[in-house]
C-alpha cells in the first residue's frame, strides 16, 4: 500500500496485519481521486479541504489526501492495530500538525463532535457487512458537520447497499471489482 500522488508520493504506508481490516486497494483508491479531482458535477477540491476519515483502516484515503494538500485530516477508527498503523504512518509522513485520531467507533465520535469548522470530504469505508454507517449519514445531517460544498464518498462491496439512495443524493457511482464507490451530497 502506497502513496498514489502528491508530495508523499510512492512513500509506503503501514497498515494492519489482520483479517479485522480490509486495506482500500491502490487501484480504487487512485479511481476515487481521478473522480474527485475531473468529475465537474463534484464542485470539491482535496486541495485546502478539510477531511473526515471514518472507518479509517490504516488512514490510506486521509494521508492520500494529505499528500494532495488537504488542510486537515481526521482519522476515526475503533480497532487497535488499524490506530497503531495511523499513528506510525503520521510519525513517518511527519504529518502530526494536520492530523487528528479519534480512537472510538464512528456513531460515538459523531454523537459527541462539535465543530467550528465543517467537514468538506467524508470518506465512509466500513467493513462490507456493516450497515450502521446509513444511520451515520442522519447523525451527520442532525449535527451539521458538513460545509456547503462537500461530498461524502461510500466504498461499499457491489450491490449491497439498496437503502443507500434515500440517505444521500447520488451524484456519480462506479463499480470496480467488487467495489461500489458512490460519490453524493447530503441535504
Amino acid at each position: 500500500m502506497r502513496i498514489i500522488r502528491g508530495k508523499f508520493r510512492n512513500k509506503k504506508l503501514f497498515f494492519p496485519k489482520n483479517l479485522k481490516t480490509r486495506p482500500l486497494k491502490d487501484s480504487v483508491k487512485e479511481n476515487i481521486f481521478n473522480i474527485l479531482e475531473h468529475s465537474p458535477k463534484l464542485g470539491t477540491e482535496v486541495n485546502n479541504a478539510n477531511i473526515l476519515d471514518l472507518y479509517a483502516g490504516s488512514g490510506s484515503f486521509g494521508f492520500e489526501c494529505i499528500s494532495r494538500n488537504a488542510l486537515e485530516v481526521t482519522f476515526v477508527e475503533k480497532d487497535n492495530d488499524a490506530l497503531e498503523s495511523i499513528k506510525k504512518n503520521i510519525k513517518n509522513l511527519k504529518t502530526e500538525k494536520k492530523t487528528k485520531i479519534f480512537s472510538s467507533n464512528v456513531n460515538n465520535y459523531l454523537k459527541g463532535v462539535f465543530l467550528k469548522r465543517k467537514f468538506d470530504i467524508i470518506f465512509f469505508d466500513p467493513p462490507f457487512e456493516n450497515r450502521d454507517f446509513v444511520r451515520n449519514l442522519g447523525i451527520i445531517i442532525d449535527k451539521n458537520i458538513f460545509s456547503d460544498k462537500h461530498i461524502i464518498i461510500i466504498h461499499r462491496e457491489k450491490g449491497s447497499d439498496k437503502s443507500l439512495s434515500g440517505a444521500i443524493k447520488i451524484i456519480e457511482k462506479r463499480i470496480y471489482g467488487r467495489s461500489e464507490i458512490f460519490f453524493g451530497k447530503l441535504s
